[in-house]
């Protein structure tokens, strides 16, 4: 029986509603298997601004570093666009994971049977079946290099830096080997190395890394080759890794095949000891905030995954992803992943909050 802390940052948009969603699983969880979660709510983001005028609060920080984990809904809104790129709500991302020191992110893409339809992939492609993992460097590259603005000979330019260190990329490198190990044991390195002098590092560094994991068998590919090789073949991957900005851009398009971006958790780790921070792969959509049309599925699987990775729970981890299954295969559906209409008598539409509720229920 354990006590856990967790860090609780609603966020913006329709993150107060998945966040919240999450906490009665995470209690109904408690309840079943006889653990206590105790949640203390911090701002960040668009919500922070207009309450303190900054996007992180040193006092949100403070919080985070005290806490067993950290459980994040969303950031961001059109009414924040035009502040300066130092304060804009998004800055947020940034400044937990430097301070957390999180510089691992995991992204799961698994394209769960029910949801085969969902997918806008081929059905002979999806019916092979998606499972793999991105592991994403997350405290390095062109989102944290110099950047800024000059006058040159055309006018106006801007400019931000790609920049990696050997230690960088090798933590990161271990981190996916060791993953891989505990899967299929097959690791993709995805750079631009015929042409980028930081992937160039990137690739030689993993390649040094591989000869401490016999066992794992490695390849590489151009990140223009492997955005195409996820569309195409997507069953061939089992885990990749990729800088900063690749792995962005990547998990993004592994959570689309996979029938919808509000299926996707993540979870952001640092060294052993520190709290990870888990959310949501998806924005805070805006568009729908308080209409209880959101899924809150992605934000329950981040919670499982805090579940087996900060807390060490792998039942209780198992039993919400258990969960979750039970309710896809009951045809319950938020609107992002409704089938076809010639499907839809199989289905049975809901919100937010009745999604979550069903969780609850299977879990009991």
């Amino acid at each position: 029986m354990g006590k856990y802390k967790i860090a609780v940052i609603p966020g913006d948009g329709i993150g107060p509603e998945v966040t919240n969603g999450t906490r009665r699983v995470l209690d109904a969880v408690g309840k079943r298997f006889g653990h206590s979660f105790v949640f203390d709510e911090w701002l960040a983001g668009g919500i922070a601004i207009d309450a303190t005028g900054e996007p992180l609060p040193p006092a949100t920080v403070a919080g985070c570093r005290g806490s067993d984990a950290v459980l994040l809904g969303a950031v961001g809104g059109p009414q924040w666009d035009t502040l300066p790129g130092d304060k804009r709500p998004e800055r947020a991302l940034l400044g937990l994971r430097s301070a957390l020191g999180l510089y691992a992110n995991l992204r799961p893409a698994i394209l769960h049977g029910p949801l085969a339809a969902a997918s806008p992939l081929h059905p002979a492609i999806s019916a092979r079946g998606i499972d793999l993992v991105f592991v994403r460097e997350l405290t390095g590259g062109i989102y944290f290099g110099s950047r800024g603005r000059r006058q040159g000979p055309h006018g106006t330019e801007a400019y931000d830096t790609e920049l990696y260190s050997t230690m960088e990329i090798e933590r990161i490198a271990r981190t996916a080997f060791d993953l891989a190990r505990q899967r299929r044991r097959h690791l993709t390195s995805v750079d631009k190395a015929n042409v980028l002098e930081s992937s160039r590092l990137w690739r030689e560094t993993v390649i040094r890394v591989a000869a401490d994991y016999p066992d794992v068998a490695l390849d590489h590919l151009y990140v223009d080759n492997a955005s195409m090789q996820l569309i195409r073949r997507p069953d061939a991957f089992d885990v990749l890794v990729a800088s900063n900005l690749f792995g962005d851009i990547l998990s993004d398009e592994a959570a689309m095949i996979t029938g919808s971006i509000g299926m996707l958790p993540s979870a952001s780790l640092g060294e052993p000891g520190t709290p990870g921070m888990y959310e949501p792969v998806h924005g805070s959509a805006p568009d729908i905030a308080g209409q209880d049309l959101a899924n809150p599925l992605a934000t329950i699987l981040s919670g499982a995954l805090m579940l087996k990775l900060s807390f060490g729970l792998a039942k209780e981890a198992a039993a919400v992803e258990k969960a979750v299954q039970a309710v896809l295969e009951a045809g319950y559906r938020t609107g992002d992943i409704m089938e076809q209409a010639e499907h839809a008598a199989r289905q049975k539409a809901v919100g937010t909050q009745a999604m979550s509720d069903l969780v609850v229920a299977a879990l009991a």
